[in-house]
């Protein structure tokens, strides 16, 4: 995994990348936040969707919600980077856009995006 970090509004926003899934469960997710936190004193990250197991994204495994739970718990902020227009779900376009209106998970289809929000998120 391709980790890198930006400034942006006084925090620090580590921007992750993978050639391969390494987000696919809890401990995944748990795993993640430690690094990041730990490595780059970090509390906001932006992940490309790729590196997302598409299970997340199938809102009926739970997935999600238990993940995105751990970044709450945690006090992370994060966003997701990618095109999510190929999903016809109406149950996760409605969960993109609540998260969207949050402050705390972000769905993005850009990297200055994911870094405008996660450093203007209280």
């Amino acid at each position: 995994m391709n980790i890198r970090t930006t400034k942006a509004n006084g925090h620090i926003i580590a921007i992750a990348n993978a050639d391969s899934v390494v987000l696919m469960d809890e401990q995944s997710a748990l795993d993640l936040i430690m690094t990041i936190s730990y490595d780059h004193r970090s509390n906001r990250i932006a992940l490309y969707k790729e590196a997302i197991s598409e299970d997340f994204f199938n809102l009926s495994t739970k997935l999600a919600g238990a993940v995105l739970q751990k970044f709450v718990n945690y006090n992370i902020k994060f966003a997701i980077i990618g095109d999510f227009s190929s999903y016809t779900s109406k149950a996760l376009k409605d969960f993109i856009y609540e998260c969207n209106k949050g402050n705390n998970v972000f769905f993005v289809s850009s990297e200055q995006e994911a870094i405008d929000k996660l450093s203007k998120a209280k």
